[in-house]
């Protein structure tokens, strides 16, 4: 077999992207008023100009309840304009973009939106106090039908890859995971029947593009907490997809935003810096133990999906991303003899948006990131890292303060508000 160059260029579907690199989707926290801002185009950027192959704007919701929170996209004709000047401005420096597609089912929280959060199943919401509601039929086919409006949209924008979320407890995973959903009907009950909401969503994104774009799915490899997606599970969800022949590409991921986010990032627990963030009460609750336990500590180690993600690669053709603590040249020429075909980080470009060019230029030094994870809290006032670009004040947006006084007038006592798709 030759070993791909992960710095030569590459094809993903029907677009050629640059190198094999990828910024992976990590929430932004530049939409203040769920819009395209020139700070969210100032952050890709960056890692553009800094060499990255496809950077992945995310998240990018296909419906208003589909927000983990309300300062986010929703895409549509009201954001498309935007959108495409992001679009734009990516391209110029040489890069390819995606959108990380998706509705956020119960890690949403409905009372920042406006509007309840819905589940494969009925299930109490610890981000907005509510009851999150069964999504119902009428539901599912509304918001396949909104996948594939977003698609369309995105499309028209200019975006290359549309990255369909089916990952972190968001909608589609809440019915892949049998801990959350606990239908009778088609939608519930056996794995091929719990996948059928991934599958009818790919299938209709790539009905309405075509080859217009790639579409790739962000899938788990573990979910990290009893009743979430097993690797075994992720296997079969991957074999599933692949049969059904509508993706160019999965990217590999893990962790629960709303059971177990910590699975995901690996390294320091952020506890102090998390509490900073949050109104009194829910700054309260982050100091009890059942506070303290929904950030889990796992020791950071690079490549630390890689022993998993190789059984996804031993039972798969589809093309496949490696994420999960990428940090050194030699670790991407690994993946790339291991048959990764690309590969995704998310600190490591926060902390040095021009770590692809660094190390393409020949350099054998890592990247800067120490994981601290100090990055995940500042998804409230503009993601950034912590240890390179302070904020000047130190404190959150005036919407971010808006929803905070919202969620103390809640009474959220657990910080499970906290963790949309920070830095991987």
């Amino acid at each position: 077999m030759v070993v791909p160059d992960v710095f030569a260029p590459a094809t993903l579907g029907p677009v050629t992207l640059r190198n094999r690199t990828v910024k992976a989707a990590t929430f932004e926290g530049r939409t203040p008023e769920g819009q395209v801002t020139d700070g969210l185009v100032d952050y890709h950027l960056a890692v553009a100009r800094g060499g990255i192959g496809l950077t992945t704007v995310a998240y990018l919701a296909v419906a208003p309840e589909g927000r983990t929170h309300r300062e986010q996209v929703v895409v549509g004709d009201a954001t498309a304009a935007g959108l495409a000047r992001l679009a734009d401005a990516v391209h110029d420096a040489g890069a390819a973009i995606a959108g990380q597609v998706g509705h956020a089912g119960p890690v949403a929280n409905g009372r920042s939106n406006g509007v309840r959060a819905l589940a494969a199943s009925r299930m109490p919401s610890p981000l907005s106090m509510q009851m999150v509601r069964t999504a119902s039929e009428k539901d599912l086919t509304r918001i396949t039908r909104a996948y594939v409006a977003t698609a369309r949209t995105l499309v028209g924008a200019g975006f290359d890859v549309l990255e369909l979320h089916m990952a972190h407890s968001y909608l589609v995973s809440s019915f892949l995971a049998p801990g959350l959903n606990k239908r009778r009907d088609r939608w519930g009950g056996p794995l091929e029947h719990r996948a059928r909401l991934a599958r009818q969503v790919a299938r209709a994104v790539r009905e309405e593009v075509g080859d217009e774009c790639a579409v790739t799915a962000k899938v788990s490899l573990g979910d990290g907490f009893r009743g979430g997606v097993t690797t075994d599970e992720g296997i079969e969800v991957a074999r599933l997809l692949e049969v059904d022949g509508h993706l160019d590409a999965l990217q590999l991921s893990g962790g629960s935003s709303l059971m177990n986010p910590m699975y995901l990032f690996r390294g320091d627990v952020p506890h102090a810096e998390f509490a900073a963030t949050m109104p009194p009460l829910v700054r309260w609750g982050m100091r009890t133990p059942m506070g303290r336990s929904f950030l889990k500590s796992y020791d950071f180690e690079e490549a630390y999906f890689r022993e998993r993600a190789l059984r996804f690669r031993e039972a798969l053709t589809l093309p496949l991303m490696l994420l999960g603590g990428i940090n050194r040249r030699e670790t991407m020429e690994q993946a790339m003899a291991d048959g990764f075909d690309f590969v995704a980080m998310g600190r490591a470009v926060l902390r040095e948006p021009d770590l692809v060019n660094r190390l393409a230029a020949g350099s054998t030094q890592p990247g800067k990131c120490i994981h601290c994870n100090r990055c995940m809290p500042t998804i409230y006032s503009g993601t950034r890292c912590p240890v390179v670009t302070p904020s000047p004040s130190g404190t959150m947006s005036l919407g971010t303060v808006r929803l905070a006084e919202r969620s103390s007038a809640a009474d959220t006592s657990t910080p499970a508000a906290s963790t949309p798709n920070a830095g991987r």
